[in-house]
């Protein structure tokens, strides 16, 4: 886990952000190289786009996630991906209490005024944290949750879950006419 916590403090002190700096943590560490990376995450740090929102860390972790997890077909299971979201989702709730940049910083980085005691009071460093700490939780499930996902049975509607999956897929756009 050093060499994760590392790594994710060296990239913030680079100048990236906590979504960027998350991902391209995991990307590093898994091998995993993209012009996208950590463009695809820029809109998510600062609580997605200074609206204090979910903390961008826990959005770069999401990503992350995903990246290994995440279904590389229609035919795919979501449900591997989104066991290891919501424990992560979880894990982070419980060790800092909320997932809102907002709450988490005690300012509204929306504003001048939030963006100034964001500033002064060197809130970073909270940011810099919950970076590294999740980089670190994101390393572990990934460690102790080997990739499984598993394609649906012969299906030809990719919306046609399987039965664990009932409640997760979205509902087919009904034609009109």
């Amino acid at each position: 886990m050093d060499t994760t916590t590392d790594n994710a403090d060296q990239l913030f002190e680079a100048g990236y952000y906590c979504a960027e700096t998350v991902l391209l943590t995991i990307a590093s560490e898994e091998g995993i190289s993209s012009d996208l990376i950590p463009a695809i995450a820029t809109g998510f740090c600062s609580g997605i786009a200074r609206t204090s929102q979910m903390c961008g860390a826990l959005s770069g972790g999401i990503l992350a996630l995903n990246m290994i997890y995440g279904r590389r077909s229609v035919n795919d299971s979501v449900t591997q991906n989104y066991t290891v979201v919501q424990k992560l989702l979880k894990e982070f709730k419980e060790k800092f209490g909320s997932q809102n940049c907002g709450e988490l910083l005690g300012c509204d980085l929306a504003t001048r005024k939030g963006q100034k005691e964001f500033l002064e009071r060197e809130l970073y460093q909270d940011c810099q944290r919950y970076s590294r700490e999740t980089a670190a939780m994101v390393r572990m499930i990934i460690d102790q949750q080997p990739f499984e996902n598993q394609p649906h049975e012969s299906s030809t509607n990719s919306c046609k879950p399987r039965e664990e999956e009932v409640n997760s897929c979205r509902a087919p756009v009904e034609s009109k006419g």
